[in-house]
């Protein structure tokens, strides 16, 4: 967020070649990454919707509607075009949990922030202790966990349970920043995003989709490490862009445009196309690395970094044409 104030006023005075604000990320972002998507996507999509009867969430208030509106399945398609069916389908499963999960701690923590500590807690003990479920979500997330160490070594089951943690604890943190009085800085609004992304704990599936268990040099190779961190960030600061106006009509605080604009006080186009700037150079940072270490890496380990890449990739592509941000493609950008 260092951006200058010369920076800011050569952005906002050099015009833009779209007239909303989805052309406006079309034109300016940076995508290496060609689109895919898995050809078991269809299935996928029945699947999610047999899984969501089957644990009792699509008989939850709204949970049909948001589902028709973020399509699960053709996320999960778009960002693993390669994995075998099984895999797809666990993706999928997950993605639509962490939505449903997602926009119900948002409301909760939003409204009635007391609340959210026992669904919260719930999810804690589930994943980190075994816990038995007392709600359909806690039920929801019990049968997603059984599926993981089903198909997962247990190494990649115990990644995916602390990185799904680190996802609960992090709506937590968004609950108090939505609640605080004053607007909260820029840097504590992408350490939470970092952690609502909820795209980390999929790569515990990136490595399970591949031929062997990646090595521990490989997985905590310095430059491993980091690539996670850049693809994570990536891969969800994109649906910030396509979110933003949507967001910023409904008051939220965790995003990584509005974060911009609230810094520096400037219309949502410019803010909009500053952190297109900073996410191109997340995307750069993240070719130059994967290219510095992949003569190390094992073919599962190659693998594993391409499947971050997907999750950049097929947010973007998911992104452009999900009804969840239909906004984008109506807001204008004034000239």
């Amino acid at each position: 967020m260092s951006t200058t104030h010369e920076e800011i006023a050569t952005v906002a005075q050099s015009g833009y070649p779209a007239s909303n604000i989805g052309e406006l990320i079309d034109a300016h972002l940076y995508m290496p990454f060609p689109f895919r998507r898995n050809p078991h996507e269809a299935e996928a999509a029945a699947g999610v919707d047999a899984w969501l009867r089957l644990t009792g969430l699509s008989g939850e208030p709204g949970v049909p509607a948001m589902i028709a509106h973020t399509r699960p399945a053709e996320l999960a398609s778009y960002n693993s075009p390669d994995t075998d069916a099984g895999i797809l389908q666990l993706v999928a499963h997950q993605i639509a949990y962490q939505f449903v999960f997602d926009d119900r701690a948002e409301e909760v923590g939003r409204h009635r922030p007391g609340q959210l500590l026992p669904m919260l807690c719930e999810s804690i003990a589930i994943l980190r202790d075994g816990a038995l479920p007392s709600t359909p979500l806690g039920a929801a997330l019990s049968d997603l966990y059984r599926q993981i160490r089903e198909r997962c070594t247990p190494a990649q089951a115990a990644r995916w349970a602390w990185k799904s943690r680190e996802y609960v604890h992090g709506l937590l943190y968004e609950s108090v920043a939505q609640t605080h009085p004053s607007p909260i800085r820029s840097g504590l609004c992408t350490s939470i995003r970092s952690l609502t992304a909820g795209v980390e704990p999929f790569y515990p599936l990136c490595e399970a989709a591949q031929p062997h268990e990646l090595t521990a040099a490989e997985l905590h190779h310095p430059l491993m490490r980091r690539l996670s961190r850049l693809s994570a960030d990536a891969a969800v600061w994109i649906p910030d862009l396509f979110s933003a106006v949507k967001e910023q009509r409904s008051g939220e605080m965790i995003n990584l445009a509005l974060a911009y604009q609230r810094a520096h006080q400037c219309p949502l186009p410019v803010a909009v196309t500053l952190a297109i700037r900073q996410i191109n150079h997340t995307i750069h940072e993240f070719e130059r690395l994967f290219d510095e270490i992949k003569p190390e890496l094992s073919p599962s380990g190659v693998g594993y970094v391409e499947g971050m890449a997907g999750w950049i990739r097929g947010c973007y592509y998911w992104s452009r044409t999900v009804p969840r941000y239909a906004d984008a493609g109506t807001a204008p950008v004034l000239r």
